[in-house]
């Protein structure tokens, strides 16, 4: 009989399959076996967690990594601290705010080398500016770039500045090429002023006028798009009618989206620096609306927003937070586990990542789904003196257990 390195017993083992009792044997940082709760393995390590749910790694997309005046190494493994409290295993990087931006072979090896001792696990994404050109796109995607980002207003500047209709075409050709997908900050400069208007005030038009741009381009090049963030929800029509046009467009919106409306905003939260702003709480059921929609959905990821360059550190309340609303709503913890971290892992091609199954990752998560957790007072994220349910209560990234801080 195979001896496993571990075996995990949940009543509450969530899998694409669905949500129910299970046993899991991982060896070699993979999963190896999944079977039936009664099921015998023989392992070294034994782990019973009873009525804790067992969930798949989150996948965070769009990580902002950069602290200011701290290297990329701490930087990296500050937000790798951050994700591992809240459940996450595999942070996908934004290109910007960073030093150096990753809009090159060279600076993502440079990020490369200051994540490599991360103790979750780390892919980059490229940054497309002005100025890219498709030797560029083609170095960065050979170096490991597992999708781009680009921006049509502050994409992190001044790291990266906003593309213009022309450039935004001729990079969605040449990742077409490369098939490879693009995240894309749709909030239109031109609808923000100049000076831009404080990131609380700019209006929902901005990003309807982005979207109408990025569904022009992406409908002559046919490239894979991904609008992120997603926030107004006045555009759900406008995203859900590409598709019957042909333009493979999807998109990603944040918890802060999901649970905070701007009515409940109080002085001095971080919440008032994020880009796009918190909306109204009716745009905030109409987005829910949108998620939730019978028919295909269009809004497939959830991820933190995580940016602490502008003060915005997400990451450890993030799959806490969009639980706590996926329950009031009698939504699943397959749900929790769909948005935060397969539909993810899809859409950037880790394949061996975002679920529970023979032959992928061993990247699981120990949730305690009843759990209530009041966010210190002093926390500096968005959630600070909030009550949240479910408290992430063990970690394995490749089969090994993480300590707790």
């Amino acid at each position: 009989m195979t001896e496993f390195d571990c075996v995990i017993r949940s009543e509450r083992v969530v899998t694409p399959q669905g949500v129910g009792p299970a046993v899991v044997g991982l060896r070699e940082g993979r999963v190896e076996a999944l079977a039936h709760h009664e099921v015998p393995l023989r392992a070294r390590d034994r782990v019973d967690l009873g009525k804790l749910a067992l969930l798949p790694g989150g996948v965070d997309l769009g990580t902002g990594v950069h602290v200011p005046g701290h290297d990329l190494q701490w930087s990296y493994l500050a937000a790798a601290e951050a994700a591992l409290a809240g459940g996450v295993t595999t942070l996908v990087a934004s290109p910007a705010p960073a030093r150096p931006a990753v809009i090159s072979a060279d600076a993502l090896q440079v990020h490369r080398r200051a994540a490599a001792g991360a103790p979750v696990s780390v892919f980059l994404t490229g940054g497309l500016t002005q100025s890219s050109g498709p030797l560029d796109l083609t170095d960065l995607h050979a170096a490991g770039a597992v999708a781009f980002q680009c921006s049509l207003s502050d994409g992190g500047a001044p790291d990266m500045a906003s593309v213009d209709d022309p450039r935004l075409r001729k990079a969605m050709a040449e990742l077409a090429t490369l098939e490879a997908v693009l995240f894309v900050h749709a909030e239109d400069a031109c609808e923000l002023g100049t000076p831009p208007v404080p990131a609380e005030q700019r209006p929902p038009r901005a990003e309807r006028r982005g979207l109408e741009r990025v569904i022009g381009a992406a409908r002559v090049t046919g490239t894979r798009t991904h609008i992120t963030p997603f926030t107004a929800a006045e555009c759900a029509a406008l995203l859900a009618a590409s598709a019957s046009v042909g333009v493979p467009l999807s998109a990603q919106t944040s918890p802060h989206y999901l649970c905070l409306p701007s009515e409940d905003l109080v002085p001095g939260s971080a919440a008032h620096a994020f880009r796009p702003p918190l909306r109204s709480d009716a745009n905030r059921r109409a987005l829910w609306s949108a998620l939730t929609s019978s028919e295909e959905p269009t809004v497939t990821t959830v991820s933190s927003g995580h940016l602490p360059a502008h003060g915005l550190h997400t990451l450890a309340w993030s799959r806490s937070a969009l639980w706590t609303a996926l329950a009031r709503r009698g939504l699943g913890l397959d749900t929790l586990a769909r948005w935060t971290a397969e539909a993810p892992a899809a859409l950037v091609g880790l394949g061996d990542k975002g679920s529970i199954g023979q032959g992928r990752d061993a990247d699981l998560v120990a949730f305690d789904p009843e759990a209530r957790t009041r966010v210190p007072s002093d926390d500096p994220g968005p959630y600070a003196g909030t009550r949240l349910r479910g408290r992430v209560e063990g970690v394995w990234v490749a089969g090994r257990r993480i300590p707790s801080a």
